[in-house]
């Protein structure tokens, strides 16, 4: 069961519901130069707290762990967070423009409780990098909160819980933010202990698929069970402690603002590379069609069965790779893995193009500095002027996701790209 409660969280103190200045993207796409960018734009953006500065090992004296504990306790001491005096819920609507059109998406912002994967009703759906974990679980065992959700989603095809996101949203805005692309984050707290027990009732038989977060969640799972042990050690025994849960951010998938777009792979070989030598071995699996760089997504979206664009340093024109009816996924992927895994085109680009054809493999972390992962088709595209391979595919979609994860496979990294980012910073929640 999915148990989801209201807490009392901390937020911005605030004279307008306008706090763009203080929010940033999730921790994991902020490079250098953005988080000086935010840091600019104010000196108590959420950035300070999610990646504060100094070294990484926890054993440094002035590391950015101490760093992030001390900045956490003197924002709370002085006022710059205050937190709420009664437990809520948080609605969030995310507003924006794709091809044209205004798309909208919702999330139920609360404490859910944690579960071990093999639980089954906590479900991720993607690999983690054990470097990442190390991170955050030392950023989260210093300062005891979580300073951004987890990205969760349920399913909900009867769409029951739009009349408690109707609800909330008949209310004044708590807080607004816009990011860098426009998107617009707006928040409401909803306090009524009827809707959110109704709530609760609703979403406690449905399983949680992580979206986004998965090392945010792990490493909430890692928290809890030191925070266990220790607690059981001193002769403790507290009642629905708040390190049994993690802050997350649910969103229905059966929404249609739900949006997946596709995460592009730019690759290079270990040595010289021979495009016709590649193309070449290419058609032991996949029937090989020229197309023009502009027909790209329009000739991948018509394609039957798993299907990539690849392009090569020095060709003139992509190539739609297409698998042939011949090949056998069973036999070419002699992995155990489940059926719905080897039919990802993400899974067939690991397994059969970029591992035999290229030697790189998430398994051989080493051959990772090869690999880059691009959002934009074209400039996946054009980026064979410096690259040897651009492999263009398609979003992943919700069923496959679902699929992939009630067999109890996780997806290769970055195998979806949920847009847009859920925004650090708006709420924060601590569990000290």
């Amino acid at each position: 069961m999915a148990r989801v409660r209201p807490f009392k969280a901390y937020t911005y103190a605030r004279t307008s519901a306008d706090i763009t200045p203080l929010v940033a993207p999730p921790y994991d796409v902020i490079s250098e130069k953005e988080r000086a960018r935010l840091l600019a734009k104010s000196a108590t953006n959420v950035v300070a707290l999610e990646l504060p500065e100094g070294p990484l090992d926890p054993t440094t004296p002035g590391n950015r762990y101490e760093t992030g504990r001390k900045r956490w306790r003197e924002w709370r001491d002085s006022g710059i967070v205050v937190r709420d005096r009664q437990t809520k819920l948080y609605v969030l609507e995310q507003r924006y423009e794709l091809h044209g059109a205004e798309v909208r998406r919702r999330a139920i912002i609360g404490e859910v409780e944690l579960h071990a994967f093999d639980e089954g009703v906590i479900l991720p759906h993607e690999r983690t990098l054990p470097k990442a974990l190390g991170d955050r679980f030392n950023l989260t065992k210093a300062c005891a909160a979580n300073f951004s959700q987890v990205f969760g989603l349920f399913s909900d095809p009867a769409r029951s819980t739009d009349r408690f996101f109707a609800e909330a949203m008949r209310g004044p805005v708590a807080m607004t933010a816009t990011d860098a692309d426009g998107v617009v984050s707006d928040v409401w707290a909803v306090t009524d202990p009827e809707a959110i027990a109704d709530l609760a009732r609703t979403l406690e038989h449905k399983q949680v698929f992580i979206a986004d977060g998965h090392h945010r969640y792990t490493t909430a799972l890692a928290y809890r069970d030191e925070r266990r042990a220790s607690d059981a050690a001193n002769g403790v025994k507290p009642v629905d402690p708040a390190y049994d849960f993690v802050m997350m951010a649910l969103v229905n998938m059966d929404d249609p603002g739900l949006v997946v777009l596709p995460t592009h792979r730019v690759a290079d070989a270990p040595g010289a590379f021979d495009p016709a030598e590649f193309r070449s071995r290419l058609t032991e699996h996949f029937n090989l069609a020229e197309i023009l760089p502009s027909e790209a997504r329009a000739a991948l979206d018509g394609a039957e069965g798993p299907a990539f664009v690849v392009a090569t340093r020095g060709s003139d024109s992509p190539l739609l790779a297409s698998l042939r009816a011949d090949v056998s996924l069973a036999k070419a992927i002699p992995l155990e893995r489940s059926r719905a895994w080897k039919e990802l085109d993400v899974a067939i680009v690991q397994e059969l193009v970029l591992n035999p054809l290229l030697g790189i493999h998430p398994d051989r972390p080493e051959t990772l500095d090869r690999l880059s992962f691009v959002k934009d088709t074209d400039e996946a595209l054009a980026s064979i002027t410096e690259h040897d391979v651009a492999l263009v595919l398609r979003a992943t979609r919700m069923d496959q996701m679902r699929a992939v994860a009630l067999a109890g496979d996780m997806m290769p990294q970055k195998s979806t790209y949920f847009y847009p980012k859920l925004l650090s910073g708006l709420v924060m929640r601590a569990m000290d």
